[in-house]
């Protein structure tokens, strides 16, 4: 058995902040793959660099940089889109590229956060690409007005070509794209009216579809460098437990097999392909030390969080509106629920890798990433390099929803720089589909307790919520912490919209050994579910139609009645549907959007539902790409039937019992309903679109089943539903 050297992942390299931010010139070419990343290249003695967003090319051809990572959702068309808007450019002449992030640092942050989470990719960034666009075109017509020697208010812009109409002369961008970069940018600029758009809210088919179509190999997972050898990685079954041996001896003579690399927490077989090196890792005896949580389980976990729905003692108040106790005592009605949400996994088709290849003096790295600077980050803490001669090459993600950007998103970066170091050639690390479920940062496990009470006529006059969870921002943020108070995990309740004189909410934290992390719609996806599945109940004991009541308790919160309104009618809610089919209704508004669902299901004789329809409704204010914002909420449909239906993380000895699709389920294709998508853009603001449309699905296919049955869902998944009646 061998002795562990001390490789401990989570070492940090003595860089300090000043050494991070130094500057340094921009790097130049780097080493060409043998496929195409839409990284791109740099600009050539023939391009023009308008601005740091914009390279206008000899033949009118634009380079749109992209600061955000491209995960299927569209974020690199919509944000292209906005700058081709203002620059008013041919927009099949557009290409993109994405931003090095060492280029962010060395232009101090000209590119802001390139973060790609919280739907925040368009709704945070489109002020100043439209800036950037309308900049680059003021300075194109000013070269192109003293080319021609006249008032550049003489000349217009538009498809990539500047008219003087007075002369009927025209010059392509690219003629005077050189002068234009030489100008001075101007200092303010005015941006056109949502109305006058031409590129900018019209559905236009995303950028990165004809290279994914046709199987192009563009992304980390299939990276492939010289001499480079591939890595297969064993991590420690119970969260928070260490590598205790293992056992080289029994996996050295095999074919294929190159080296053994211990971490702290893990251990590495490398091999010349992942087969070789994924196959002896199974063979080879490790031992683990499973430290103080190797008994825990899914019970003890429940039972701590039920303590904390019936502390007596001080828990923190969020939302304390009126008098709570005095209206609940004095109503004439009582309705009293609780409810319970598993831990989830992201389970995204691409699991966690990364490629490094050390250069001299420097180091290369390909990973799918949320946020290429926190993997730049990651690489630089692993390696001990200046962050200023780190590539990270970036590359399309096989979906994120919050894993690759959340609570730790350079985990597995760390163990690839490490495992590359330690061999000293390029390393290919990939974590098997086992790993990738049972080393992930859950979305919390959550339970709440509700009490409302309703006066003669069946109107709330109190709603009382005690939450009790796991806290995300304990371990991702902990400055976030305020007064054992973790906001982001009461919301939808401390916004709760409905018109309730009496509000109370508070919350009691219950963290465990169990990791977790951001999650596709993070806490408004429980929060959603609680919320308007027990608004139903009170609905149902008010003796009123669910969509009804919600209307009159929305009177003072116009736009989630506008989509209330909106899916109703596209739902056709209230008119007679087919024998055996049941209605259910949702509204869940988050990440500056409004959203609201309808379900409609039949019941399966196993008390299972089948979801024969969704119809959404969204108001994101403004939009980018109208295809992009159904497609995502066509996306946030699947994503959130599999979880409630089906997603359920469980905890015994301290290990995750599931491990891949078998026990993890997904819905199937022949399980797809039809989906119906409403878009009521109201203008005046910018809202997300990837995160929001999954909340009220999950609660409006409950609700349809309370409706059937009688018996309200208060536990997921589903299939795993309380049969408690009401």
């Amino acid at each position: 058995m061998n002795n562990l050297p001390n490789l401990d992942p989570n070492h940090t390299s003595g860089l300090d902040r000043r050494s991070f931010l130094v500057s340094s010139a921009a790097a130049g070419g780097g080493f060409m793959l043998g496929f195409h990343i839409p990284a791109g290249q740099a600009a050539t003695a023939t391009d023009a660099e308008v601005n740091a967003w914009i390279v206008i090319n000899a033949d009118d051809s634009v380079l749109i940089r992209v600061a955000h990572s491209e995960m299927g959702q569209g974020s690199m068309t919509a944000l292209a889109m906005l700058v081709a808007e203002e620059l008013d450019c041919d927009w099949s002449k557009v290409r993109t590229e994405f931003v090095d992030p060492r280029l962010n640092i060395t232009r101090n942050k000209v590119y802001g956060g390139m973060a790609t989470v919280g739907s925040r990719a368009v709704r945070t960034s489109h002020e100043y690409l439209r800036k950037a666009g309308a900049s680059a075109r003021q300075m194109l017509v000013s070269a192109a007005a003293q080319r021609w020697n006249v008032p550049a208010g003489e000349c217009q812009a538009a498809a990539s070509v500047i008219t003087h109409a007075a002369s009927n002369r025209k010059l392509g961008y690219g003629a005077v794209a050189q002068a234009a970069a030489k100008l001075s940018p101007p200092k303010d600029v005015a941006l056109k009216d949502p109305s006058s758009w031409k590129i900018a809210g019209k559905s236009t088919m995303r950028l990165d579809i004809a290279e994914k179509v046709m199987g192009k190999p563009i992304y980390a997972i299939d990276v492939a460098l010289p001499d480079m050898l591939h890595a297969a990685i064993a991590q420690s079954p119970v969260f928070g437990g260490k590598l205790k041996s293992y056992d080289e001896a029994a996996i050295k003579n095999r074919k294929g097999v190159h080296s053994v690399v211990p971490l702290a927490n893990a251990v590495a077989v490398v091999g010349e392909s992942y087969w070789h090196a994924q196959r002896a890792l199974k063979a080879m005896p490790i031992a683990w030390d499973d430290g103080a949580n190797g008994k825990v389980t899914s019970t003890e976990i429940a039972a701590f969080l039920t303590g904390g729905l019936n502390d007596s003692g001080d828990v923190p108040v969020a939302r304390n509106d009126g008098d709570v106790k005095a209206a609940l005592a004095g109503a004439a009605k009582v309705i009293e629920a609780e409810y319970r949400v598993p831990f989830l996994s992201h389970a995204a088709m691409e699991p966690m890798n990364c490629t490094v290849r050390f250069t001299e003096g420097g180091l290369e790295v390909w990973a799918p990433t949320q946020n290429a600077e926190a993997i730049l980050s990651a690489a630089a803490r692993a390696s001990g390099i200046e962050p200023t001669k780190i590539v990270v090459h970036l590359t399309y993600s096989g979906g994120g929803f919050g894993r690759r950007g959340g609570a730790a998103p350079g985990d597995y970066v760390d163990q690839a720089v490490l495992i590359a170091k330690a061999v000293g050639r390029p390393v290919k690390m990939v974590w098997s589909r086992e790993e990738d479920i049972q080393h992930d940062f859950y979305r919390p496990i959550s339970s709440i307790k509700f009490a409302a009470g309703l006066d003669a006529e069946g109107n709330p006059v109190a709603w009382n919520t005690r939450v009790a969870g796991q806290s995300i921002l304990s371990t991702a943020n902990p400055a976030g912490i305020k007064n054992n108070m973790d906001a982001g995990f009461l919301i939808c309740f401390t916004d709760n919209p409905y018109d309730v004189k009496n509000i109370k909410v508070d919350y009691a934290m219950r963290n465990t050994h169990v990791p977790v992390g951001y999650w596709r719609s993070v806490n408004h996806s429980q929060n959603g579910y609680f919320r308007e599945c027990f608004f139903d109940e009170i609905a149902r004991a008010a003796g009123q139609d669910p969509y009804e009541y919600r209307r009159k308790l929305l009177k003072n919160a116009p736009k989630q009645l506008a989509v209330l309104d909106a899916v109703a009618k596209k739902a056709r809610w209230g008119e007679p549907l087919p024998p055996g089919h049941f209605h259910g209704i949702a509204q869940v508004d988050g990440y500056g959007s409004y959203v609201a669902a309808v379900a409609e299901i039949s019941m399966n004789a196993d008390g299972s539902p089948r979801v024969h329809r969704v119809t959404t409704a969204v108001d994101c204010g403004y939009v980018v790409n109208p295809d992009s914002v159904e497609t995502q909420l066509q996306g946030a449909v699947v994503w959130a039937l599999s979880a409630a239906l089906y997603g359920e993380i469980t905890i015994k000895n301290g290990r995750v019992e599931q491990g891949n699709f078998d026990n993890y389920r997904m819905l199937l294709m022949a399980q797809m309903p039809e989906v119906d998508v409403v878009q009521i853009p109201s203008g005046g603001f910018w809202g997300g679109i990837g995160e929001p449309g999954a909340p009220p699905v999950g609660p409006a296919v409950a609700n349809a089943m309370l409706a059937a049955t009688g018996i309200p869902v208060r536990s997921l998944p589903i299939i795993k539903r309380s049969t408690t009646s009401v």
